[in-house]
């Protein structure tokens, strides 16, 4: 008795065992990869109006400006001038340099100045310490292409007003004992006038400013601010910091420790 009913124990055992292994599904090697993993948008989401849509674009656009991704352009997209004139001239555009401004204090505030004199920050001059806003006012803000006759002719006036974050950095970070250079794409010509606006606008104590010379003629920005930040550096100076609204005023070789690029929408400069 006990040995049928061992058997029978047995019998259960296997047939349940058989059923479980041929109820498996084979794999299908497409399965062994992992399923990637997509977006996908609600269908739900109402369509923009043309108003809406146009936005969305400039965002876009403006954030492929700031982040370098659309490099080289020209002008600002039709489309994309009211947006631009709305944003250099109302909050945003504020708060966004005040960040610039924080963040680059910020580190400044980190760095231990040696007491040799040699720790430096690099200023750029348009749009990061001076801004240009009443000429492009008059010029579309951006929408119109570069005239270099007529930017000369503001430049001359000596009356560009500070950008205020950006001049309460310059006191900041000339207090904590950075040697201040300030490194601009004007040329020498231009030197008197320049020195003149800057000190209309309170920048004032600065250690050395850097025009382009003759030798500078048909440089890009990017090969001559890197040729003069590396003249600096075999002068001896630590690069700590550079502030600039355009990426030619902080890529290339001889970058400082950090760069801080502030916004500008309104024109590029290779």
């Amino acid at each position: 008795m006990k040995f049928v009913l061992i058997l029978s124990l047995i019998a259960l055992f296997l047939c349940s065992h058989l059923s479980l292994s041929f109820s498996i599904d084979p794999i299908e090697p497409s399965n062994l990869l992992p399923r990637p993993l997509i977006l996908q948008y609600t269908s739900s989401i109402e369509e923009p109006s043309d108003s809406t849509l146009t936005q969305l674009r400039c965002d876009s656009w403006r954030f492929a400006v700031e982040a370098n991704n659309l490099a080289p352009w020209r002008v600002v997209p039709t489309e994309c001038g009211p947006y631009v004139r709305d944003y250099v001239t109302g909050l945003p555009y504020k708060f966004d340099l005040e960040m610039v401004a924080r963040e680059s204090l910020n580190h400044a505030r980190t760095v231990e100045i040696k007491g040799d004199g040699m720790d430096a920050w690099i200023f750029d001059i348009d749009e990061t310490l001076l801004s240009n806003l009443p000429y492009y006012t008059s010029h579309g803000y951006g929408l119109e292409l570069f005239n270099a006759h007529e930017f000369d002719i503001w430049v001359e006036k000596a009356i560009a007003p500070a950008i205020e974050s950006s001049l309460i950095l310059y006191e900041e970070v000339r207090a904590l004992g950075f040697k201040i250079f300030l490194l601009t794409g004007r040329s020498e010509g231009h030197n008197n006038v320049t020195i003149e606006n800057l000190k209309r606008a309170g920048f004032l104590h600065w250690d050395k400013l850097i025009l382009r010379g003759p030798n500078d003629k048909g440089k890009t920005a990017t090969t001559y601010k890197s040729e003069k930040r590396r003249e600096i550096e075999e002068e001896g100076y630590r690069i700590h910091g550079n502030s600039g609204d355009q990426w030619s005023d902080l890529l290339g070789y001889s970058v400082s420790s950090r760069s801080f690029k502030l916004p500008n929408p309104m024109y590029f400069i290779p």
